[in-house]
């Protein structure tokens, strides 16, 4: 067989080969929704993705016989070097990330190469895949390859687990979506716990303003600093990341979809959800042209959609230890399954990911009726 080679990017004919190979090798598989390209090229390229300010990132294209047959990222994050070990942090942790091969002689050669070059600085830790952020597509999805993911989570071809595992690699954490029929009603004991929060005047939840787009994001963005900053895998936003995240993720935030609970008028928790815009994507091959922005800004002005994705939901810490962080929970989400459900046309709701061990969070999903539907591997390995 061909000898394979693998060289770094360099340029921008490279980024495009690198964005381009995915839409080949996943063009027969009715589960993968192809990303519009110009925002694929734009996480990969310095100046345009505000990751790159607080990690070096280096990606890789894998060729035989001139052909383009694999890619790879391997990087350092220095904000999830600081992060503790407990947290899967440390300063000797790196990562890789992208991975796609069209076999698994390519897919070995990208791991090994990714493992030489974060040992050339001094490494001995790899948490992979992360592409790149935790804040983006992290982990290998394992179960669930026969249904499409909902926006803003991977897919990747089954055979890729034996490749990682082959490789050396061991499970470090499990991310899990849980699915949900939110046509019906909660359980009982949900819609009880809901009526006591309603009588309870401490309590209000609110539909956030998106007219104070910056004052809304900044209560959120707190409470989400606060909440999850003991998780494993928490790495805090930076500034140029809020503003990134803000601009990109303004056209599908709606107001009756993301609440704020308040307790004693001060913010306690928040619950954000979007409408599944894979659901429209699916169909654009990668590209709003010709015509496919003009059917994006229609959708945009009130989307009706399958599902409902709630990417992120949050307690502060000194509430999470008591009733009433479940309780502020099950009410955001009632509120918002009810709109989801009147508004917008919507069966289904996706929760997720979430932790492995997060029991509280499983909790709540498991209590209004979610299941497990995918489950995404984030790996580790010595060097």
């Amino acid at each position: 067989m061909t000898a394979i080679t693998i060289r770094p990017v360099a340029g921008k004919a490279d980024r495009k080969a690198f964005v381009d190979l995915q839409f080949r090798l996943y063009a027969d598989d009715p589960a993968w929704v192809p990303n519009l390209k110009d925002e694929l090229l734009g996480l990969i390229t310095p100046g345009k993705n505000p990751f790159f300010e607080h990690a070096e990132v280096e990606l890789f294209l894998a060729e035989r016989g001139g052909r383009v047959v694999g890619r790879i990222s391997a990087h350092v994050d220095r904000l999830f070097q600081q992060m503790s070990p407990e947290q899967g942090g440390g300063p000797d942790m790196g990562n890789w990330g992208l991975l796609e091969a069209e076999d698994a002689e390519v897919g070995a050669a990208l791991i090994a190469h990714a493992e030489a070059r974060l040992k050339a600085r001094g490494l001995s830790r790899v948490l992979a895949p992360i592409s790149m952020s935790m804040w983006e597509e992290p982990g290998l999805l394992i179960q669930g390859h026969d249904h499409p993911p909902t926006v803003m989570m991977g897919h990747n071809k089954p055979g890729y687990e034996a490749i990682v595992e082959g490789a050396g690699y061991t499970p470090a954490k499990d991310l899990q979506t849980f699915e949900l029929d939110i046509t019906n009603q909660f359980p009982p004991i949900v819609q009880r716990i809901i009526a006591s929060g309603e009588r309870n005047p401490r309590i209000r939840i609110r539909k956030v303003d998106k007219s104070r787009f910056a004052e809304e994001a900044a209560t959120i963005l707190n409470i989400l600093n606060d909440a999850w900053s003991d998780n494993w895998g928490f790495v805090p936003f930076t500034d140029a990341e809020i503003a990134f995240a803000g601009k990109k993720l303004k056209p599908i935030i709606f107001e009756d979809l993301v609440m704020v609970a308040e307790v004693d008028g001060e913010p306690a928790a928040f619950m954000m959800t979007w409408p599944d815009l894979n659901e429209q994507l699916a169909g654009f091959g990668g590209s709003l042209l010709p015509f496919n922005w003009v059917k994006m800004l229609l959708w945009m002005r009130r989307p009706k959609v399958r599902t409902m994705r709630v990417p992120l939901m949050g307690v502060v810490k000194r509430l999470q230890a008591t009733r009433l962080a479940s309780q502020l929970a099950f009410m955001m989400i009632e509120y918002i399954r009810r709109a989801s459900v009147a508004d917008y046309g919507a069966t289904r709701g996706e929760i997720g990911w979430i932790l492995e061990d997060n029991q509280g969070m499983r909790s709540i999903a498991e209590t209004v009726n979610g299941r497990v539907n995918k489950t995404y591997r984030i790996y580790e390995k010595r060097i």
